[in-house]
């Protein structure tokens, strides 16, 4: 479940879906999100985030250099992936385009996203 594509800003062109997700947001910074955290996706719909998506090398079947384009590091040299999240549908219901998306956090203390 990729938020608007960091590669995006940096020349890829990318469809949703194309990725491999099956709801792709904006305006959410999925990546910031805590673990446990849930989405309500339209009037029915619950996923629960669970980790941070791995990218693998087959992105750059897509586009190359799109598997770079969702890796960095942050300032003590750990990998950072910006390829989206995981989540466990919670309450299925029928999503649409456009859909809202609510976004509800556990309770604290919050754990940061973790690889899954």
């Amino acid at each position: 479940m990729p938020n608007s594509t960091p590669s995006c800003a940096r020349g890829f062109e990318v469809g949703a879906g194309a990725m491999g997700e099956n709801v792709t947001t904006r305006g959410i910074d999925l990546l910031d999100l805590p673990t446990g955290s849930r989405l309500r996706i339209g009037d029915q719909a619950v996923v629960e985030v669970t980790g941070l998506r791995n990218p693998c090398a087959q992105l750059d079947h897509l586009q190359r250099g799109l598997m770079a384009a969702v890796l960095d590091r942050d300032e003590a040299g750990n990998l950072v992936r910006k390829a989206g999240v995981m989540a466990i549908v919670v309450a299925s219901g029928e999503v649409r385009p456009r859909d809202p998306v609510v976004v509800e956090l556990p309770a604290p203390p919050y754990s940061p996203l973790e690889r899954v």
